[in-house]
């Protein structure tokens, strides 16, 4: 027998209850705003890196309009190290929406959701059912692992198809809807702490049914995945420029942008391009470099021999 609904349900709830992280986004009185704050920051980042950042921009930016008050920098260079610094902009961005056409509330319905920059299907769901607890899949790469091995006994998921995988949680929810909310956080805890993608810990699963284990645990057939590296690529290339702006009071010369990777001037060049293709930073006038919304300030006294080339 597999997990289903009604089969197994009782177990991950309460399981979920005992067996929670106390995440500060899960804690009582955190706002719609702030949980799509960590939604948008937890893509494809750990919570260890995303909780000291998220509770410093709560307390900084505690409702939409408090972020549209700020510039595009200056979200940037709170954003740090998380990575993927594109998603500071699309916050910045849906901050402002929310703050001229929402007054400044996050809306609990999955179609008005939808229409916010930035917001796809999984974020939109996640904040519908996380905050306001609707009774709707939410689906990440934890629950779909988890619902490839307990329900279909397979060891990996497979390509992502939306269709599918809604289909297949929906199938697991209760019927009481706040019961249905509970499942969804469960599905998400199970894949991300027990049945992960390196190891299943069957031992501790409160799973009483798994279709792979009841299959002899069978391995992947998939081709193994390559290991992204990320030394000597342009994100860190690209990483290392914004770094730069990040620190500086003021716009800076292009000089200053060329140390950080001296060896390799073709990559160099093609990462300020990509950062400036993607709105991340801008070029004054006189060609001196500053994060996105701040090339207006008053800049550094121009070098002529380190012109733009």
């Amino acid at each position: 027998m597999s997990f289903s609904k009604g089969n197994g349900t009782e177990e991950l709830l309460e399981w979920y209850r005992d067996n929670a992280r106390d995440l500060p986004w899960r804690r009582p009185g955190v706002t719609g705003w702030q949980i799509l704050m960590s939604e948008v920051m937890l893509q494809q980042t750990p919570v260890s890196r995303v909780a000291p950042i998220w509770e410093q921009w709560v307390a900084r930016w505690p409702v939409p309009s408090a972020m549209a008050g700020s510039s595009q920098g200056e979200v940037l260079r709170a954003w740090g190290k998380l990575g993927y610094p594109r998603r500071a902009l699309r916050l910045h961005e849906c901050a402002r929406v929310l703050a001229a056409d929402f007054d400044d509330v996050v809306p609990s319905d999955v179609d008005a959701l939808l229409t916010l920059p930035g917001v796809g299907a999984y974020t939109a769901r996640a904040v519908a059912c996380f905050c306001y607890g609707a009774r709707v899949p939410v689906v990440d790469t934890n629950v779909r692992r988890v619902v490839a091995r307990a329900v279909h006994g397979l060891v990996d998921a497979g390509n992502p198809s939306t269709t599918r995988d809604l289909a297949d949680v929906e199938a697991l929810l209760p019927t009481d809807t706040a019961r249905a909310a509970t499942m969804s956080a469960a599905l998400m805890e199970l894949g991300a702490v027990i049945c992960t993608a390196r190891s299943a810990d069957c031992a501790r699963c409160p799973l009483p049914d798994c279709a792979w284990v009841d299959a002899g645990k069978p391995p992947s057939t998939a081709a193994p995945k390559k290991v992204q590296k990320f030394e000597g690529t342009d994100r860190q290339v690209r990483g290392k420029l914004l770094d730069v702006l990040r620190a500086a009071s003021a716009a800076v010369e292009r000089a200053r942008l060329d140390i950080v990777w001296s060896h390799d001037p073709a990559q160099r060049d093609r990462a300020l391009d990509s950062l400036l293709v993607d709105g991340l930073i801008e070029q004054t006038e006189d060609g001196l470099f500053a994060l996105a919304g701040e090339g207006a300030q008053p800049s550094l006294p121009r070098n002529s021999s380190t012109a733009t080339r």
